[in-house]
């Protein structure tokens, strides 16, 4: 089927969110219409998820598409910002941890999986991030969730930032109906929420959740101002800093150190998947009841296998790197790949959205221009993420570039050139496809 027929059909015109709420008695069979568009976009080449590496997330490597096409090409995909996942030394500290330790936690934090390397890492994080107390978890995803869930009750409110990453957004609705999400960045929403709640509800606690980089919008909230709102309101912050620590701030302390936070937030929870060379999350916090309270009352840490030997001993040796003058030169690098991978697009008239990070979003707008683009970008060789609706406004996909400190000049130059070639061409055919479809509708109505 020509492109310009596509564009007229529920490949280019619907969402995963079409397909969301079923309906009927049968849970499997129900399942059918979403499967069968996708996989209409599968083998149109419109379904640029669920990739597979064939190696190493570097700079450059091979990436395999669900139907099983291979391309090698250079990699804007991957979230390993200082190049970390190949480090010798973090390699070596994996090879070690196996050696010591196993393969295995063998059983929940709270049930004999605690490991030494684990306690250590603990320790190594309460003094990174200037908490006395910290809590680990098999994933970021469950660290957000399960610290939200444990703390929060049915009665208790939660404000949150209309753009907080979903284990954030699901952990509130799951611990309570009264979920408030705000206008993002704006303090004086948040200032608002809580003046409006105080007014009638003393009696129950307040969460604002609220995160140390939005990785959609690649931005930061003003985190003095928001935890000093938390204190006049009686309220408890909450700073989510897994695309930040480790990658920005002095000694990659993130957007709370950048602020001077460190230490002076009410609760952080934060992933190792993102600088640190591994699944894993935690959350830290200046108290011992609330840690001791999170590990038991929170599902995900007491009723999931810990963190493996080998996962502890990687960040460790990760987190020892990141605090270290070699972090500070890789990050240095991040922010220099960010700023020309940014300042390529700005000179082909495309400009990235939030500030520099190693998330560099590349806005496109219409979700057909979007996925004709991205299917061109894979077929020339470089990997992107494609974010499109409900992750994103309907009008509001875009690219999601994440640079790594592996990342040489040349590769971003032919990144940037890539990209804003296809989505041009891209343009230029769903512009041709509607003035098509636009000029027969004349001639009838005259």
């Amino acid at each position: 089927m020509d492109d310009r027929d596509l564009l007229h059909t529920p490949l280019m015109r619907h969402f995963v969110s079409h397909y969301a709420n079923p309906s009927g008695p049968d849970l499997l069979a129900r399942t059918e219409p979403f499967f069968a568009w996708q996989d209409a976009r599968r083998r149109q080449g419109l379904w640029p998820y669920s990739r597979s590496l064939e190696r190493a997330p570097e700079a450059e490597c091979g990436v395999r598409s669900e139907t099983g096409e291979l391309r090698r090409g250079d990699n804007f995909a991957s979230q390993d910002y200082l190049s970390l996942s190949t480090h010798p030394a973090v390699v070596e500290a994996a090879h070690r941890g196996i050696r010591d330790y196993g393969l295995h936690s063998a059983g929940s934090a709270m049930l004999g999986g605690n490991t030494a390397p684990g306690l250590v890492l603990e320790d190594a994080l309460a003094e990174a991030l200037e908490m006395e107390h910290v809590a680990l978890f098999p994933t970021g995803w469950a660290a957000g969730f399960g610290a939200i869930t444990a703390l929060v009750r049915p009665d208790d409110h939660v404000v949150m930032d209309a753009l907080s990453h979903a284990c954030l957004q699901s952990g509130a609705d799951a611990a309570t109906r009264n979920v408030i999400r705000h206008k993002h960045l704006s303090n004086q929403a948040v200032a608002d929420h809580l003046a409006a709640i105080r007014a009638t509800d003393r009696r129950n606690g307040i969460l604002v959740v609220t995160e140390g980089l939005f990785s959609m919008d690649s931005d930061v909230p003003r985190l003095e101002a928001l935890q000093g709102l938390c204190r006049i309101f009686g309220a408890t912050l909450l700073v989510d800093v897994a695309h930040d620590l480790g990658a920005t701030g002095p000694g990659g302390a993130g957007s709370i150190g950048a602020q001077g936070m460190l230490g002076k937030v009410d609760l952080v929870v934060g992933a190792f998947s993102k600088t640190f060379a591994s699944n894993g999350g935690f959350l830290a916090t200046r108290s011992a009841a609330v840690r001791q309270f999170v590990r038991v009352l929170g599902g995900p840490h007491i009723f999931s296998n810990a963190i493996s030997p080998v996962q502890a001993c990687v960040v460790r040796e990760a987190l020892s790197i990141v605090r270290s003058g070699e972090g500070d030169a890789l990050r240095a690098r991040v922010r220099e790949n960010a700023l020309a991978l940014r300042g390529g697009f700005a000179a082909r008239g495309m400009e990235c959205l939030g500030d520099p990070s190693p998330v560099v979003p590349v806005p496109v707008g219409d979700a057909a221009v979007a996925r004709l683009a991205a299917r061109e970008v894979f077929g020339r060789g470089v990997f992107v993420n494609l974010v499109e609706y409900p992750a994103v406004p309907v009008r509001g996909s875009r690219f999601r570039m994440q640079v790594m400190a592996g990342h040489e000049p040349a590769q971003i130059a032919r990144a940037v050139s890539v990209v804003a070639d296809a989505v041009q061409a891209a343009r230029d055919t769903v512009r041709s496809a509607r003035k098509q479809r636009v000029a027969p509708r004349r001639m009838q109505a005259a």
